[in-house]
């Protein structure tokens, strides 16, 4: 990389699954890319690394470079990091920065020099649907090999797990389902008595719907999880579990199960237990899925498992659901 570095990369960026072992809907996320960075000969370039949430509006990715010189001797290979803010697995446009570092050779396959790197720049994403983003990126990135900088270009093909967002760091942990409700509502909370089957009542039926959710409080958050043999839920195998249990077939997907039942207006005076609220960053494609138990709040598998948020734009915690709450389907009618 002594020779003179100019040119652009593209690279196809693939998210591999999201590790959701810590606090966030979106956890850590698996990434490998792999493109091309040219000079006269160019460089075939490679990329493994693991990104995670920071807390707010940011995410960090550690990774693990690796650059190889098409049909010539050279590669040079390092860590580094990028921090991304606005990124925050919604549709919509986001920053970018960068550091990278390493050993190698521009003339041969020893490792013998140091290189650096810095980059900056900004993105899109956009959900054609719920678990997958297709973004463009641009940076400015400069080398310490050769001092050349350049732009780069990246196109990205992302899968996505669970579906959701982080709420801040450090936020309110989420409310029990006795906590005292915030506004009139049908039921005082979680009834106790699940009907048999979709032939109840209306009332009845959603009744047990929330019933069958609230019996899950506490089970953890499992990507692709849908409760089987004990194992956790993510957010819509919860709400495709709890109405699967009174003989009601839902999608899986939360994307899916934004479309099923009947439109409702998004707001809370005219919410019902059992109540579908979708979820979205940045306006875009639903990613996250609950559903409203009454009083302002709802049961949905979340960072820390299933539990009992509220709904509101007064309080802290639910300040931040409150403002990506985005739609309301009803499927009892």
């Amino acid at each position: 990389m002594r020779r003179p570095i100019r040119g652009m990369l593209v690279s196809l960026s693939i998210s591999l699954g999201s590790l959701h072992a810590s606090h966030s809907l979106h956890g850590q996320a698996v990434e490998a890319r792999i493109g091309r960075f040219y000079d006269s000969t160019g460089w075939t370039s490679y990329r493994l690394g693991v990104a995670r949430p920071l807390g707010g509006v940011f995410r960090v990715q550690i990774h693990a470079d690796y650059l190889r010189r098409v049909g010539n001797v050279g590669s040079v290979a390092g860590v580094g990091t990028d921090l991304t803010a606005f990124r925050t697995g919604g549709e919509g446009p986001y920053l970018i920065a960068g550091l990278s570092g390493g050993l190698g050779s521009g003339s041969s396959n020893d490792f013998t020099d140091f290189w650096g790197s810095w980059s900056a720049g900004a993105g899109y994403d956009v959900f054609p649907v719920s678990f997958m983003s297709i973004g463009a990126e641009g940076r400015w990135r400069q080398l310490s090999l050769g001092s050349r900088g350049g732009v780069e270009l990246v196109l990205g093909l992302a899968i996505h797990g669970g579906g959701g967002s982080s709420p801040p760091h450090g936020a309110r942990p989420p409310i029990p389902p006795d906590a005292p409700l915030l506004e009139a509502d049908p039921i005082a909370g979680p009834p106790t008595k699940p009907a048999s089957s979709s032939t109840a009542p209306p009332q009845a039926l959603n009744d047990a719907i929330v019933a069958t959710a609230a019996e899950a409080m506490g089970r953890r958050y499992t990507y692709g999880g849908t409760g089987t043999n004990g194992d956790g839920f993510d957010c819509s195998g919860l709400i495709q579990y709890s109405y699967g249990k009174h003989g009601i077939a839902l999608p899986r997907r939360s994307l899916d199960q934004a479309r099923e039942g009947r439109k409702i207006e998004r707001k809370l005076k005219l919410l019902a237990p059992a109540d579908i609220l979708t979820f979205s960053n940045h306006g875009g494609r639903v990613s996250h899925v609950g559903m409203y138990i009454g009083g302002g709040r709802f049961i949905h598998s979340a960072t820390r498992g299933v539990q009992v948020s509220v709904l509101s734009a007064e309080d802290p915690y639910g300040r931040w659901w409150y403002k990506r709450w985005v739609g309301v389907r009803r499927i009892v009618r």
